[in-house]
């Protein structure tokens, strides 16, 4: 499927979820649902520098702030000038991605030259710089916390928790896309021999620093989109709930259960994993959230290393090898064709 047929089916998928949340009229589904399409913006995000390229990023907490506070900013200028409108949030999620992009730009280049576990190291290290930086400036609240307040209603929406659910949706429209895209193109294929062996792809002439920095980039820039609008998500922002763990873990996390290998497995990973912390948060406690990551992370590094996705593909590859065995048997053998299903041990029907 091309990119804009993929494109028009999404935004069809999208608009039939949108329909079901409303058919249901319980705005809470609206509320759990931008918690999982934000963590599918993430996942697909934190995906295409360490999905695609092989760079273990531990600083998605860090980019997803930039976002929220950049946000934060915003209307704190904007409530201290008197302005008498307020930000569209397609605007903020612009502001918050630039933000996010230049930071991921420039953690690129101070950080992609290290490799492995130091990579990692870098950025979480970033990650606590960022946080002592916004708990020691008092414009955007500190350590105290900054209070947003967003309108009750919007029309046509409604309920104004029903228009960030549509932002987040258009959002995660566009991340699965920009994933889609850069997997079946030839930076996705320099990404992946990065990933595979990045001295065999310096040896063969792969500009693999340029290519690192534009995915830190975009991935930094689509974590700093999917910020952009949590202020008004949760009326509150402090630090600990915006560099907290579980953005890390989670955008990690996802992404191996569903698959790392295309653009799909973080969908499903998030989808999957997502609705089960929202469910368990409702049934038992938020608090058990990291837990059920870390069993099913653990279940899935023994029973299926690769994913989801690896397991699916497993699956058919097995199916399709038995069948291609067989014929092939009979083939090397010079068998006709009766004679080789003898051989795979189904014997022809005889003619009557």
């Amino acid at each position: 499927m091309r990119t804009i047929p993929f494109l028009i089916a999404c935004l069809v998928a999208a608009g039939l979820v949108f329909a079901a949340a409303v058919a249901t009229g319980n705005d809470y589904v609206f509320f759990a649902g931008y918690v999982v399409l934000q963590y599918v913006v993430l996942s697909t995000a934190w995906n295409i520098l360490g999905g695609y390229c092989g760079y273990v990023n531990f600083g998605t907490g860090a980019f997803f702030a930039l976002g929220a506070y950049s946000t934060v900013a915003i209307y704190k200028l904007i409530d201290n000038n008197e302005f008498p409108h307020i930000v569209p949030i397609p605007v903020l999620m612009l502001i918050g991605g630039i933000v996010s992009g230049v930071v991921g730009l420039g953690m690129g280049y101070l950080t992609l030259r290290l490799r492995g576990a130091f990579f990692s190291i870098a950025t979480l290290a970033l990650a606590v710089v960022l946080e002592t930086l916004v708990v020691n400036w008092d414009f955007v609240g500190g350590s105290r916390g900054a209070y947003i307040i967003r309108p009750e209603s919007l029309a046509p929406f409604g309920n104004y928790i029903r228009y960030l659910f549509l932002m987040m949706m258009l959002l995660t429209v566009g991340s699965l896309v920009v994933a889609r895209l850069i997997e079946r193109s030839r930076f996705g294929y320099g990404l992946a021999t990065i990933r595979d062996d990045e001295l065999a792809a310096e040896a063969a002439g792969v500009p693999t620093l340029r290519l690192k920095l534009i995915a830190t980039t975009i991935s930094g820039a689509l974590m700093g989109m999917a910020g952009a609008p949590f202020p008004y998500y949760i009326g509150y922002l402090q630090p600990d709930s915006t560099f907290a763990l579980d953005y890390a873990v989670n955008s990690i996390a996802m992404p191996l259960i569903g698959g790392t290998s295309s653009w799909i497995g973080p969908l499903i990973g998030s989808v999957l994993l997502g609705s089960l912390q929202q469910l368990i948060t409702v049934t038992i406690s938020s608090a058990i959230n990291l837990l059920l990551v870390g069993a099913l992370l653990v279940a899935f590094v023994i029973v299926a290393p690769n994913g989801i996705i690896g397991l699916v593909h497993k699956y058919l590859q097995h199916k399709g090898d038995d069948f291609v065995g067989r014929r092939q048997i009979g083939l090397d053998a010079g068998l006709d064709a009766p004679a080789a299903a003898t051989e795979a041990g189904s014997a022809p029907e005889t003619p009557p």
